[in-house]
């Protein structure tokens, strides 16, 4: 099931990297933070319909306690000839597919297809390029540490980074976009956009929907019997996805003697499942969180805290406009954290604009779009 893309003749890929306006040789294989290691095609199930030619990259970036590792993205080209100085690139954030190789966004594309492909055509057919960051572990070595802001905000600037130094044809100007997972990711991003993406790249601003604030509360409380319902499929998927990534991030905390036989059971399941048919196992099995626990989480030393500096969204400290999109009918993140979270950046001073919508956290994505793209073009503007 891993590296399960489609591949296509030499001849072809050449071609489409001469129509892209890219070097017809790849980068060198080093390794280097924001540089471009290979290049291959798109498998079909990733390619964004309308985009006039795509390719998958690697490059380099770094993961969880800032080793450095080798990562992929999709980069989407808009029909037509450059502008003077190259096509904008918006940087896609996607939301949770999964912690599976095979379930990463330039292998498997969009988990949600018509929502996404409608949300990224919208921004192709704008002028916008689309660099698509998979992050750290999905399709390429090493495990996810999802939730982890700071590496997927890594992830995004140096795929970035990689992109526009190998394209001829991309601007250094970019904005990041993101949704769920992605539109925490695109907050932390859009925070350290400037910092990590110096020198050389040219930030304007951000987009986040359906941003999961204030999401690593929710583990507080777990433990034998905590919650003792269960959950909705994809709410227990996210917790495992959760402890998976914590124990990416730390694994000297030992995350699984927290967990009995089942527990741990479902946790190496999640680390190669994608999100709905880890969903489907988990509702046949009639799977509870509370029955997974041996022990309380609230026995990690600064458990707050630790949760806080991995998954925790910054207050403070952003240098160009962010807008937020929420959904007043969204159940997947908690909705009242996210606007206490936007009421936290406006107190503090913090150049941000939120607009709500009467929909669920999926129809958030497209219906942000009539207040998103005059946002964006005038930040390119």
């Amino acid at each position: 099931m891993r590296k399960r893309w489609m591949s296509t003749t030499a001849l072809a890929a050449t071609s489409i990297a001469v129509l892209a306006g890219a070097p017809s040789a790849t980068a060198d294989p080093a390794g280097e933070i924001g540089t471009v290691t290979s290049v291959e095609p798109l498998a079909p199930a990733a390619v964004l319909p309308g985009s006039a030619h795509s390719e998958r990259i690697l490059y380099g970036s770094t993961t969880a306690n800032d080793q450095p590792t080798t990562t992929s993205a999709a980069v989407y080209f808009p029909p037509g000839e450059a502008p003077a100085g190259g096509w904008p690139v918006i940087a896609w954030a996607h939301g949770t597919v999964g912690l599976g190789d095979q379930c990463a966004y330039s292998i498997a594309g969009p988990a949600a297809v018509d929502r996404d492909w409608a949300y990224l055509g919208t921004w192709l057919n704008q002028g916008y390029a689309i660099v698509a960051a998979d992050y750290a572990g999905l399709g390429t070595p090493g495990d996810h540490p999802y939730l982890n802001g700071t590496v997927e905000a890594h992830n995004v600037v140096d795929a970035v980074k990689a992109a526009t130094s190998h394209y001829s044809s991309l601007a250094k100007k970019w904005v990041v976009v993101g949704q769920s997972q992605g539109g925490g990711a695109a907050v932390v991003t859009a925070r350290y956009a400037t910092e990590f993406g110096e020198p050389g790249l040219d930030y304007r601003g951000g987009v986040g929907t359906g941003v999961p604030a204030y999401i690593e509360d929710i583990l507080l409380p777990l433990g034998p019997g905590v919650p003792p319902v269960k959950l909705p499929a994809h709410s227990t998927g996210y917790v495992l996805y959760i402890l998976n990534g914590l124990r990416a991030t730390y694994p000297e905390l030992n995350i699984e003697s927290y967990l009995n036989d089942s527990g741990r059971y479902w946790l190496d399941r999640a680390n190669g499942s994608c999100l709905e048919s880890l969903g489907e196992e988990l509702t046949a099995n009639n799977v509870v969180v509370g029955n997974l626990f041996s022990r309380p989480l609230s026995q990690i030393p600064d458990l707050q805290g630790m949760l806080a500096r991995v998954m925790g969204l910054p207050e403070s400290g952003y240098d160009k406009p962010l807008f937020m999109g929420q959904g007043l009918l969204d159940t997947d993140v908690i909705m009242p954290a996210t606007l206490a979270f936007a009421a936290k950046l406006q107190a503090n001073g913090q150049p941000v604009t939120l607009h709500t919508y009467p929909t669920t956290h999926d129809g958030t994505v497209n219906a942000s779009l009539p207040d998103s793209v005059p946002f964006v073009r005038n930040l390119f503007s």
